[in-house]
């Protein structure tokens, strides 16, 4: 079979959103739709938008997954993806799957993952994707509260789903078996290739996937049909993804951007789609790059700043010539890493923010407007976000409060699974989304993080965000990565801590502490240095790299940590 390799893209092609300005005022999400081809009324299915409407069009032999893995490399185009979503979505009907049953996915990035997701999609069941580092306990508990029909996992985590303790679990397919019954090979072979898509009204749910646990407790969150025309648009439009690009996102598909950015929006552009396992070093992850010929990366501040840490030599040993966009998401980016970037990679870092409830992005940094190092971005058009006060009234510009999206754009979750109190908490001020962020809005509009509301310090009535703080200090190069937290104190309310991971080349050291704590107090305000710094082997982070300065807390005043599951 004939298959379309993609070229590659001159850096001089124009970015598909060149003024952001007008299209902040023009557009409308109907008009996301019609380029999809949806039309008004009839219902939809977002697995049928992302691979066989391509084949319908006559790009049905371009590539859409590139899988690279060690000594696995295999090439999937759209049309083998229509065909083998197609098999896997008759399996199901097989095993009497009916729309809205639920369908969990234990398996790390893998062609077989991507298959299962949209062909569960497709059959109009209910995905539920868990991370493939969570022990027994951690997936007992996630699917005993999604209450799956049927799972599907490789055979080395399949000890890991205990079916006696999960009464809603009919049956386990393993990627291998040697029962022919639960083989997904075999299950997957046998099946029809005759389409079997569920048409969906465009609310009703396809996926069900569990926070991070950087908030709280991890809740599972409802994703449906309806936020297709964000997903597609944000690739368009922040990813920048055109016809040639070899697309590569880092993140795992346990985890919301892996799905959004690693699935949707990819495909429902048409890219071609590179997935690969966990990344152990820098020259995995170059070798992926260079290898696929990567046009447009998105990828995480922690694994930018592990680049950034490490020996910058083997990077050398690469040819990135067809690197033309780095995007990241997952914590804040520190404009140190962008000062990096920009000397290593001769690219900037386009940041975004968004979250697992918001499931697409929200704020952005797009390629036609300049890049603030630290900042969030601006809205993607089509989203309206402020700062607001305690009342829910718009704070101005440089004025530190809660960000607040107002509630309506496509991809907004529909629910928390089984806790309708908790989704109706998010929006108890009319008509806004409570991030639970905080930050501030400069007069260009752009956003800029400061930490979670939870987080704040308060020192003699003064909140301090922390993420400010954290900046500077990690812009010392003894100072790898740092988190501060405010530390109860009987005068002054709160001091600021800091705890911070040392750079291997420096010793810890009274002086050096006087020269870090220097370095923040002229490059921010005496009132903004560390009253105390302890150093640790490492920093508590969700799998999305988001710091957890509520355990730093906890660890401070002698709590026990509640929710540790989701932290490395």
């Amino acid at each position: 079979m004939k298959m379309d390799f993609p070229q590659g893209l001159r850096l001089m092609d124009k970015f598909n959103l060149d003024d952001y300005d007008h299209a902040y005022t023009t557009f409308r999400w109907e008009d996301a739709e019609e380029e999809i081809g949806w039309k008004p009324g009839e219902r939809v299915n977002i697995a049928y938008s992302c691979i066989d409407r391509h084949v319908k069009n006559g790009r049905g032999n371009k590539i859409a997954l590139i899988y690279d893995s060690g000594d696995r490399r295999e090439f999937y185009t759209y049309r083998d993806m229509e065909n083998a979503t197609n098999r896997f979505a008759n399996v199901l009907k097989d095993c009497g799957i009916q729309k809205g049953e639920r369908i969990a996915l234990f398996m790390p990035p893998c062609p077989e993952f991507y298959i299962s997701l949209l062909g569960t999609v497709k059959a109009g069941a209910i995905a539920v994707p868990v991370h493939s580092k969570y022990m027994k306990d951690a997936v007992t508990g996630f699917l005993t509260d999604s209450e799956p029909s049927l799972a599907v996992t490789t055979g080395a985590l399949r000890a890991r789903i205990e079916t006696g303790k999960i009464p809603s679990l009919r049956k386990v397919i393993t990627t291998e078996s040697r029962d022919a019954d639960s083989d997904w090979r075999h299950l997957v072979s046998s099946a029809e290739e005759k389409p079997v898509t569920e048409w969906m009204d465009r609310r009703e749910p396809m996926l069900l996937l569990y926070t991070s646990g950087s908030t709280g407790s991890p809740k599972g969150v409802v994703h449906t049909h309806a936020g297709t025309p964000q997903y597609y648009q944000t690739g368009r439009w922040v990813l920048d993804i055109k016809e040639g690009d070899v697309y590569w996102c880092t993140a795992d598909p346990g985890w919301i951007t892996g799905i959004s950015y690693g699935v949707w929006a990819p495909f429902l552009n048409g890219a071609t789609n590179v997935v690969c396992k966990e990344i152990s070093g820098p020259q995995d992850c170059y070798k992926v790059l260079a290898k696929n010929a990567v046009t447009v990366w998105y990828t995480t501040p922690s694994l930018l700043r592990f680049l950034m840490n490490n020996d910058c030599n083997i990077l050398k040993k690469y040819r990135l010539k067809s690197l033309r966009k780095i995007l990241s998401v997952g914590e804040p980016l520190n404009p140190i890493v962008n000062r990096w970037s920009l000397k290593t990679f001769n690219l900037v870092v386009h940041d975004s923010w968004w979250m697992t409830e918001t499931g697409a992005m929200i704020i952005a940094n797009c390629s036609c407007f300049p890049v603030k190092p630290g900042s969030m971005g601006k809205p993607v058009p089509g989203v309206y976000a402020a700062i607001i006060n305690e009342d829910g009234a718009e704070l101005p510009p440089y004025e530190m409060g809660q960000l607040a999206i107002r509630s309506g754009w496509p991809a907004m979750m529909s629910g928390i699974w089984k806790v309708e109190s908790k989704y109706r908490e998010y929006f108890r001020i009319t008509p806004w989304y409570l991030t639970g962020d905080l930050a501030y809005r400069d007069r260009q509009g752009y956003f800029w993080f400061q930490g979670r509301i939870d987080d704040v310090i308060k020192i003699n009535s003064e909140r301090v965000g922390p993420f400010e703080i954290e900046s500077k200090l990690v812009e010392h190069p003894a100072v790898d990565e740092a988190g501060v937290i405010g530390k109860p104190h009987p005068m002054h309310g709160e001091i600021i801590k800091a705890f911070i991971v040392l750079n291997s080349n420096y010793t810890w050291s009274d002086r050096l502490c006087r020269e870090i704590c220097d370095s923040v107090r002229t490059k921010l305000a005496d009132r903004l240095v560390p009253c105390e710094i302890e150093v640790c082997p490492g920093l508590p982070r969700t799998r999305s790299g988001k710091l957890m300065r509520r355990v730093l807390k906890s660890w401070e005043v002698g709590l026990p940590p509640h929710d540790f599951v989701t932290t490395e």
